[in-house]
């Protein structure tokens, strides 16, 4: 693995370290709802990024609008993904509905890499993967007899509730491809981003004025949304961006698989939330297959070297 991916991974893994810290700072604020905190923490978020990219975004206006069909399709996944994550688990329960979600997502980048891009998948990265779905899947399942449940994830629904965890993972799949398509084609990290998520924060903002009133109606509240917004959604895919720039998208997908493990470790230390021996084991799989896809061999593809390379302005957008 060359020094260049190996930062890559660690930008991934770094930005799946702040995402782990969601779950328990959005328990702290237990009268603002799923929808309005997904719209609220991505929504932001995405425009904090925008705002910070604006000059970049001047300067690449061109080469963004050369790819606009990947860059619409991407923003939109990135404003599906978190009405569709927070609403899985109010329907499938909170251990379905991450599972679902995170761990379908390294299988659908890895499918989406390669029916539209052709991409092989390394035999290491198919066992990395494989693992850490199944250390997923082991600390959901000690879980699920420990967590009390959240307002309104009742798990009365569990089939719609599994069905939007996958439109998650596909829509977290399909924004990650999307936006390393885009670098791969010449753009940098920070106007891909700031484009891809800001204008999938504006896509947000009318779920966020219908249902974000409980937000502002204390400075606690207020405070924990600000949080989610700045630090692990705006730092974090920041984060994550500088990592798409030089590892696939099916590997980056499957290197945030870190995050539930950090979530769980995070709930243990600081909500004194117990976790048993089934809990532990999975986190250990899932390190393990983390060392595996870190260590992953395969070469970038013919189209990663031209990241650096500016997209000239009148190149048409082969369609997805």
């Amino acid at each position: 693995m060359s020094r260049a991916a190996t930062y890559g991974s660690g930008w991934v893994l770094a930005a799946a370290v702040l995402w782990g810290t969601t779950g328990t700072a959005a328990a702290l604020a237990p009268e603002v709802g799923s929808l309005a905190v997904g719209a609220a923490s991505m929504g932001l978020g995405g425009l904090l990024q925008a705002a910070a990219a604006l000059r970049v975004l001047r300067t690449h206006r061109a080469g963004l609008v050369a790819q606009w069909r990947t860059l619409a399709l991407a923003a939109a996944a990135v404003a599906v993904y978190p009405l569709a994550f927070y609403s899985s688990m109010r329907l499938a329960g909170v251990a379905v509905g991450t599972v679902v979600s995170i761990g379908s997502a390294p299988v659908a980048a890895a499918l989406i890499e390669r029916v539209v891009d052709r991409q092989p998948l390394s035999r290491r990265w198919v066992l990395g993967a494989a693992f850490a779905v199944l250390g997923v899947l082991a600390l959901a399942v000690a879980r699920t007899g420990e967590a009390a449940p959240a307002a309104g994830a009742s798990g009365k629904h569990p089939v719609l509730g599994i069905a939007l965890g996958l439109l998650a993972g596909l829509t977290y799949a399909l924004y990650s491809w999307g936006a390393a398509r885009m670098m791969r084609r010449g753009l940098p990290a920070r106007p891909v981003m700031g484009a891809t998520f800001g204008l999938g924060g504006v896509l947000l903002m009318p779920v966020l004025l219908l249902t974000g009133a409980p937000i502002v109606e204390s400075g606690r509240n207020l405070a924990i949304v600000a949080y989610l917004a700045v630090v692990p959604m705006f730092v974090g895919y920041v984060l994550f961006g500088r990592g798409l720039a030089v590892v696939s998208a099916s590997t980056a997908t499957t290197l945030s698989l870190l995050e539930p493990a950090v979530a769980a470790v995070i709930a243990v230390v600081v909500l004194h939330d117990g976790l048993p021996a089934l809990g532990w084991v999975g986190m250990g799989i899932l390190l393990a297959s983390l060392v595996l896809l870190t260590g992953d061999s395969r070469r970038q593809s013919p189209d990663k070297a031209s990241t650096l390379r500016p997209v000239p302005a009148r190149a048409a957008e082969p369609v997805p």
